[in-house]
């Protein structure tokens, strides 16, 4: 092997803010060189694209952690999986497989030497049962923003016949939150999503008690039907009107999960966006609890939630979905599409298989 090709940012959205394919050009690059000592050749297998990403086609991120790509530049992601080809880190051998969290290139072949801040990591694939995109899923900072999100901020009590609804419930963390909170001890669990085909999912796959269409019912209406003793938890991947409706049927002393806001990311407002005054009043009256939800600050609870993730992923209690795009040239078009709903469960990119 002896060619290289990555992803790279060729124009910013326009002013409608919506991203497209053309945003995206794919073109070789230098193979890596010879490995210095401690560094690992990687061939990416799989990538992860991310709703979280879209700030970064920004100029302004908007947030500390993450800072925008650049135009003509390669295009760094969050999440991946690959194989070593080369290794002079004597903790890695070539065949290894390895998983990150962050940072991510979007390319074939890269190098890296270890960091202890966005560590690369053996993956145990005796776990996996043959499925290496699960680092992507519910094994990886998807699992961990829902798992920690329902744990640290749903206040999910047991005996207390709790209601749960989930926005963007078909989605990779919405899937995931809504298992959860069902095992966490919530007695109905209702999700919001955008086809027919989405809502059959999340009840007959995954064991939701409802789903509702926003795209074709009314979802307030739907809502109160669904949720007759009104809402205790919501787990808000989407924000904006649909947020609103949601938290206008919310309880005293109830708990909003803030894990996304996709509605708003191709608008420029700061995060978290701006409510309406009448949600502002909501809240305040009802007590209601809504702060933001930063995975990336409960980093002391990762190994303890990713070794209960695995055990009921293992035991079949977690049901996982994905959405695959072929090819490392599709990324850009796997990006738009995910960020247009175009998918159920997680969107990956398969890039390519181990050697």
């Amino acid at each position: 092997m002896s060619t290289n090709a990555h992803v790279i940012l060729v124009k910013r959205p326009g002013t409608n803010g919506t991203p497209t394919a053309d945003n995206f050009g794919f073109e070789e690059c230098p193979f890596p060189a010879e490995l210095e000592a401690g560094e690992i050749l990687i061939k990416t297998l799989y990538l992860s694209v991310d709703p979280a990403l879209r700030c970064r086609m920004n100029e302004d991120t908007g947030v500390h952690y993450v800072t925008p790509w650049e135009i003509g530049k390669e295009i760094g992601g969050f999440i991946g999986v690959g194989q070593v080809i080369k290794s002079s880190d004597p903790a890695f051998s070539p065949g290894d497989i390895v998983e990150a969290q962050a940072a991510w290139p979007w390319v074939a072949l890269f190098k890296r030497k270890q960091e202890e801040q966005n560590p690369l990591r053996k993956v145990d694939t005796s776990l996996l049962g043959g499925k290496l995109t699960l680092p992507l899923t519910v094994l990886g900072l998807i699992g961990l923003t829902s798992y920690l999100g329902i744990k640290e901020k749903g206040g999910i009590k047991p005996s207390q016949n709790q209601t749960l609804v989930v926005s963007g419930a078909a989605g990779a963390c919405g899937s995931v939150a809504g298992q959860l909170g069902r095992l966490e001890g919530c007695t109905r669990v209702v999700g919001i999503c955008g086809s027919n085909e989405k809502c059959q999912f999340l009840t007959q796959e995954l064991g939701f008690d409802g789903a509702i269409n926003y795209k074709t019912e009314n979802v307030k209406e739907r809502l109160a039907a669904l949720c007759p003793d009104g809402v205790d938890v919501y787990f808000d991947n989407v924000g904006a009107e649909m947020s609103d409706t949601v938290i206008s049927q919310m309880n005293k002393n109830s708990n909003v999960i803030l894990c996304g806001q996709i509605a708003v990311y191709n608008k420029d407002v700061p995060y978290p966006p701006p409510i309406p005054e009448s949600t502002e009043t909501r809240i305040k009256d009802m007590n209601i609890n809504r702060t933001r939800f930063l995975v990336l600050n409960y980093a002391d609870k990762f190994e303890e939630a990713m070794t209960k993730l695995a055990e009921l992923v293992l035991s079949g209690k977690i049901k996982v979905r994905e959405t695959t795009m072929e090819g490392l040239e599709n990324t850009g078009k796997a990006f738009v599409s995910m960020m247009n709903g175009g998918n159920i469960g997680k969107q990956i990119v398969h890039v390519a298989d181990p050697s």
